[in-house]
């Protein structure tokens, strides 16, 4: 294994939750989100500027649409389109109705539509949420995997072929195989752990895929990120000066720069006193390269 690389703070935001990394190659921006404090936000590196939009409720995920005007929201209760010029939601449908859930994490896969999770908001936490795949004529299927208390970690092979994902409680991340023309099982095969957390702190949040194949996840928790090659085997990590890291991008102009966002829900004074930079976004340059984020190819009516 390489030694650990060490991130570095990029932007003070203080978010409460921090989530949802992404990097728009077209345009050359970061977006993230604060879920509980319901902004999206928007840093361009060409001049330093960071800026947010408040959502009409909780946004826990999102995604770049092929329409570079808009994109897909995955807010607390349902899906909906943002115009980015107007400021406007177009809602698409609603999501687990009836429980006490909410939208989770959530990508698109390498055919342009996006996978999600929801989580629990009870407590004690139970495994009632679900995984499911907006397609690109809008309609929703859940798929056949596990029911989550809390969904992190969806991620894509490079060719498509293999869908990462996770219950984050259970400390572990599982594979399975991921056929692009769907069918009676949603195009899901062989469901299978990928691996098991070993430190003794932190729990699988937020992931992505580099240009090699590797898996990159945010360990909430235990202020790192884990890169783990094709067969689970951990090859490299980046400790993060804060203690929640959540979720990562590979941006930048070479795709080689690690964005990585974090936060202060859940850290009482005494803990925020020594972690004060908890809420921030932080970058890393690991020595590998991502690739170009799937966008939704679904479109508003």
């Amino acid at each position: 294994m390489q030694r650990a690389h060490r991130a570095a703070l990029l932007l003070d935001t203080k978010c409460t939750l921090g989530e949802g990394a992404t990097w728009c190659a077209k345009t050359g921006r970061f977006y993230w989100t604060d879920i509980e404090g319901a902004r999206l936000w928007r840093y361009d590196p060409s001049d330093g500027r960071s800026t947010f939009w408040a959502m009409p409720e909780r946004l826990a995920t999102f995604a770049l649409c092929a329409d570079p005007h808009y994109l897909l929201l995955g807010l607390a209760s349902h899906l909906a389109f943002f115009d980015l010029a107007t400021g406007q939601t177009h809602r698409i449908v609603d999501v687990e109705p009836g429980l006490n859930t909410r939208v989770n994490d959530g990508r698109c896969d390498r055919q342009g539509r996006f996978v999600f999770g929801t989580k629990d908001e009870g407590s004690p936490l139970q495994a009632i949420g679900g995984f499911y795949r907006l397609n690109h004529d809008l309609s929703l299927e859940r798929l056949p995997l596990p029911a989550p208390a809390i969904s992190n970690s969806i991620a894509f092979s490079p060719d498509g072929a293999t869908m990462y994902y996770c219950d984050s409680p259970t400390r572990e991340i599982r594979a399975c195989d991921y056929r692009a023309d769907g069918g009676a099982d949603g195009g899901i095969a062989n469901d299978r752990l990928f691996t098991r957390l070993t430190d003794a702190t932190g729990e699988p949040d937020g992931s992505t895929v580099d240009c090699d194949g590797g898996l990159w996840n945010a360990q909430w928790g235990g202020g790192r990120v884990v890169r783990y090659g094709t067969d689970g085997a951990e090859t490299g990590r980046v400790d993060v000066p804060t203690v929640q890291p959540s979720c990562i991008a590979l941006g930048g102009a070479q795709l080689a720069t690690l964005y990585i966002t974090s936060a202060r829900i859940g850290l009482d004074a005494a803990t925020l006193a020594g972690d004060s930079r908890a809420g921030g976004v932080f970058i890393a340059t690991p020595g590998r390269r991502g690739l170009p984020e799937p966008v939704f190819q679904g479109a508003p009516a």
